[in-house]
């Protein structure tokens, strides 16, 4: 598989992600719909593991990177179907596109890897305005908005500390060892997560939400963990950050188009300069030396 090929499935999948998250929780809550898509995704997870005849290996670096992909993607999936209870499908997406700036800031400290410079310090400013304007919103749509624009931004936080915490132990696994450790971690927080706080299966699901958990179950966990991590292992952690500038953009018009969500102007404006801002934070030194060449 190559990496730019894994690269657009992540980003595919990643773009469908917020919506299906949204109808997962239509029936039987947002935490039965996060626990059914994970215990699933481990199922099909093994069955991989089975056919490809791979062994998974324990040893220390293999348990730590285990570890600290299980404990993010329960905390990042968690608040972030949380989240998705009170804000648009299409503005979950946008505010977990300031991944790159979180993970850049991460990798600078944990990594060593090169992360403010004035073209970056400028996309930031950018990004921040950009979330002014939509958290500005969120205060005019009231509280409920504010908790599901902060249940991302917790997300982002925890998916970034994750993603660095995989690079700097820097074990070689293959993806599906990652993915399956990951979620046999994962699976047990989210089991005693749901049964804490709710316990109550549904009495009845609707053909979206079973589906959604189905899809999100395979290619959201499954498949689409297996090509994170494969481009994670590969390629720098800030790079790729990157899949996060792409999907809000297709998020927002599948938010729309499938769901009949409407942004307020002041929220598309935002999301605007939260983009431009990313774009800027990741690609301004080369604009700015092409325009010097030029």
């Amino acid at each position: 598989m190559s990496v730019p090929a894994a690269f657009l499935g992540v980003v595919l999948i990643w773009a469908t992600t917020p919506l299906a998250i949204k109808w997962s929780s239509e029936s039987g809550g947002f935490l039965f719909g996060v626990t059914a898509r994970m215990l699933i995704g481990v199922f099909v997870c093994l069955v991989l593991v089975a056919l490809m005849s791979r062994r998974m290996r324990w040893h220390r670096d293999a348990s730590l990177t285990y570890v600290a992909a299980g404990v993010g993607i329960w905390g990042a999936m968690t608040s972030v179907y949380w989240a998705s209870q009170f804000i648009p499908s299409g503005l979950v997406s946008v505010l977990f596109g300031l991944t790159p700036v979180a993970t850049a800031l991460m990798a600078a400290l944990w990594l060593g890897e090169r992360a403010l410079t004035p073209t970056r310090l400028l996309g930031i400013g950018l990004g921040i305005a950009g979330l002014s304007l939509i958290l500005n919103q969120g205060v005019a749509l009231g509280a409920q908005a504010i908790f599901g624009i902060t249940g991302v931004l917790i997300s982002v936080l925890i998916h970034s500390a994750s993603a660095v915490w995989i690079k700097r132990i820097g074990a070689r696994l293959h993806p599906l060892e990652t993915t399956t450790g990951a979620l046999l971690i994962a699976v047990p927080l989210f089991v005693a997560t749901w049964w804490l706080f709710d316990g109550q299966p549904p009495t009845a699901l609707s053909p979206r939400a079973f589906w959604a958990i189905i899809y999100l179950a395979v290619f959201g966990s499954a498949i689409g963990f297996v090509l994170y991590y494969f481009v994670l292992h590969r390629i720098q952690a800030s790079r790729v950050a990157l899949i996060t500038l792409i999907t809000p953009v297709l998020a927002l018009m599948l938010g729309q188009m499938l769901n009949g969500e409407v942004l307020m102007p002041s929220t598309w404006i935002g999301s605007a300069l939260v983009l431009f801002g990313l774009a800027c934070f990741e690609w301004g030194e080369i604009w700015q030396r092409r325009l010097i060449q030029s």
